[in-house]
């Protein structure tokens, strides 16, 4: 996970080690509506793992509403991934660091170890530099090598401040809405081809979309 210069300016000016304080006080005070939660809560309560993806931009959200879930991620050995790992941590994630640029193949095996390890998987498949919402290998993979369902999440907020990032970083303003729409389970038979697999990246990528215009929906009543 790699941070923009935006979002790293940011998370510097409230300082590395009140970030996850004041990240939490912020985003309770969010009203959060979730739809089709059972796809999500039947995996929690049969303590069955899963990879959980949602689009960078969407990070914030994405990261707070999957804490305390027995979760791990991915997370840049660079100086910024140390400003979002200090977050992370607060939320009870288990991190791995590493990036697609630097030790990414070797933090990819330390992934699909955690998941054998009964550890879940939060994602953000068009991460660490985009383009944006345009699905990379990494979700999918991580699912089908690792047998466990592939839960994708499209999530909006109807109040937030939009940074001049790449993603489009979004951060909720206070007692703002947002609504998070989950796709069923998915599951990625470990044997489909490379050809196959990249057809499956296609249509999840196509899908995260559709549920993501469907949360903007949701939230815009």
């Amino acid at each position: 996970m790699k941070l923009s210069k935006p979002v790293k300016n940011f998370l510097r000016f409230i300082g590395v080690k009140t970030a996850g304080f004041l990240f939490n006080i912020l985003l309770s005070t969010v009203k959060v509506r979730i739809e089709n939660k059972d796809s999500i809560d039947k995996l929690l309560v049969n303590n069955q793992n899963f990879v959980v993806a949602f689009w960078h931009g969407k990070m914030a959200v994405g990261w707070f509403i999957h804490r305390n879930m027995n979760c791990s991620a991915l997370v840049s050995k660079s100086k910024d991934g140390d400003l979002l790992a200090n977050i992370l941590k607060r939320w009870n994630y288990k991190i791995v660091r590493g990036s697609s640029h630097i030790g990414g193949n070797e933090a990819l095996e330390m992934l699909l170890e955690l998941i054998n390890q009964n550890y879940s998987l939060a994602i953000t498949p068009d991460g660490p530099t985009g383009p944006k919402n345009k699905m990379k290998a990494g979700a999918v993979i991580s699912a089908k090598k690792s047998n466990v369902p592939l839960i994708l999440a499209g999530i909006s907020c109807n109040k937030k401040m939009v940074f001049k990032s790449w993603d489009k970083f979004e951060l909720p303003l206070p007692f703002s809405k947002v609504t998070v729409k989950y796709s069923d389970a998915i599951t990625i038979d470990k044997n489909l081809s490379y050809e196959e697999t990249s057809r499956v990246i296609t249509q999840c990528e196509a899908l995260l979309n559709q549920l993501e215009k469907e949360a903007i929906e949701i939230c815009s009543i």
